[in-house]
């Protein structure tokens, strides 16, 4: 291969793209435009991928929601449409049958999913919120991000203190938002109780969705089944597995637990409602997985398709070169070097376009990029690409150019010196 260190080999192969400067770009923007496709897309689908991770960053992934519903089949006395219940010692019960499981949140809520009820007021203002009961451990479930104070503690708990976590609608409404008024060891009434506020939380855009948004106001479990007189009675549970469980069978098994000691038909599929976040958030990762190997796969292609083009390009300049490959071959030429240099054209065309198509996709995702980044609604952030990958597309793309290239060059070695001089 020392033909590849002679500067008469590279002079040549210059003068031959130069001669063809229309063909030969038309023949790099097949390749060039496959590594662009690759790079943005691969790029934009770990974008995608990345953005839901931070979507769902607050959240615990491998957690389940489950509440009381209606039994719907009749069994052990009891007529079906019977109201269910969870109670607070359900934890230690389920938590002491199941150890899959890590930890479990109890919450109450008046107001559920988005829907204010509860009427607040302060210096005259009022206004209706979702108030919700809840655990410290809960913030550990559905992460608040706090401008102002703290969440709640197992002090507040054990206190049955009247505190208040509220969200930042909460806090515009009722405070001075605009000369950055600090709310905390303020007072606002709530049933016609006063509570202090300890901590303003912020729901990003689109983050959010009905479990926590920014007019919910979170008051200790004890102080809130104190107010409605709710005794050990819980709204819903949310239920965190280990690591490595699988987060149906532990749903499974809850409801079987509760249904057992409730005295429900275990085929009562109604009794207890649930949401498999874990299951979900497998079935969107599962999607994003799929998206990028359709990309790699479409991208690949469209290089293949590429190269392809090359070496029919090659081709046709073979044959408009007959005459001067006749005269080389004349002058003492090798096969060897003849073949050798057709092929390094394949693989400059073929590695120059690849590069090109690499640099352009790699800008097109900076500037998606800036254009996205402060836009929490849109489950997009960091879009990035695995040089791994891309190397690797880059050196089967080059390993093709070599291998496709080997038609045009094998037909260049072919041609007989004395036929090459008499053709026209």
């Amino acid at each position: 291969m020392n033909i590849i260190f002679k500067s008469d080999t590279w002079q040549e192969i210059y003068h031959s793209l130069r001669n063809n400067k229309l063909r030969t770009f038309l023949t790099m923007i097949g390749v060039g435009w496959g590594m662009f496709l690759f790079v943005s897309l691969l790029g934009a689908a770990k974008g995608m991928e990345n953005g839901f991770n931070k979507l769902f960053s607050n959240f615990a992934t491998n957690s389940i929601f489950l509440w009381a519903q209606n039994t719907s089949i009749p069994f052990d006395g009891f007529p079906k449409g019977r109201k269910t219940e969870i109670r607070l010692p359900d934890i230690d019960l389920l938590e002491k049958k199941i150890p899959e499981i890590d930890y479990i949140s109890p919450q109450n809520s008046r107001g559920d999913f988005g829907t204010p009820t509860e009427k607040m007021s302060r210096n005259g203002k009022t206004a209706s919120y979702t108030l919700t009961g809840d655990y410290p451990i809960g913030n550990k479930i559905s992460a608040k991000k706090l401008i102002y104070g703290r969440y709640l503690n197992d002090a507040d708990i054990s206190g049955n203190k009247n505190v208040a976590v509220i969200g930042e609608e909460v806090y515009k409404n009722f405070f001075d938002a605009k000369k950055n008024e600090n709310p905390i060891g303020k007072s606002f009434n709530i049933k016609g109780i006063f509570f202090n506020v300890i901590g303003v939380f912020r729901v990003k855009q689109g983050g959010g969705g009905g479990m926590n948004n920014d007019k919910t106001v979170f008051i200790p479990l004890s102080t809130f089944t104190k107010m409605y007189n709710d005794g050990d009675r819980v709204g819903f549970f949310a239920i965190v597995s280990k690591p490595n469980a699988d987060l149906t069978m532990v749903e499974d098994k809850v409801k079987l637990t509760l249904k057992d000691k409730y005295r429900i038909s275990p085929e009562d599929t109604n009794a207890y409602g649930s949401f498999n976040l874990g299951k979900e958030f497998s079935k969107l990762t599962g999607f994003l997985t799929g998206m990028q190997l359709l990309t790699i796969i479409v991208g690949t292609l469209t290089i293949l398709a590429g190269v392809i083009a090359i070496s029919n390009i090659l081709l046709i300049t073979v044959k408009e070169r007959t005459k001067e490959i006749g005269i080389r071959r004349a002058l003492g030429a090798k096969p060897a070097e003849v073949r050798n240099q057709i092929l390094l054209e394949s693989v400059v065309i073929t590695l120059t376009s690849g590069m090109m198509g690499f640099l352009f996709g790699i800008l097109l995702l900076m500037v998606v990029n800036i254009l996205t980044k402060d836009q929490d609604s849109f489950p997009f952030y960091n879009p990035t690409v695995n040089y791994g990958q891309v190397f690797t597309a880059m050196a089967v793309m080059v390993i093709l150019g070599l291998i496709i290239g080997m038609i045009p060059a094998q037909r260049a070695v072919s041609i007989r010196p004395i036929e090459a001089l008499r053709s026209e």
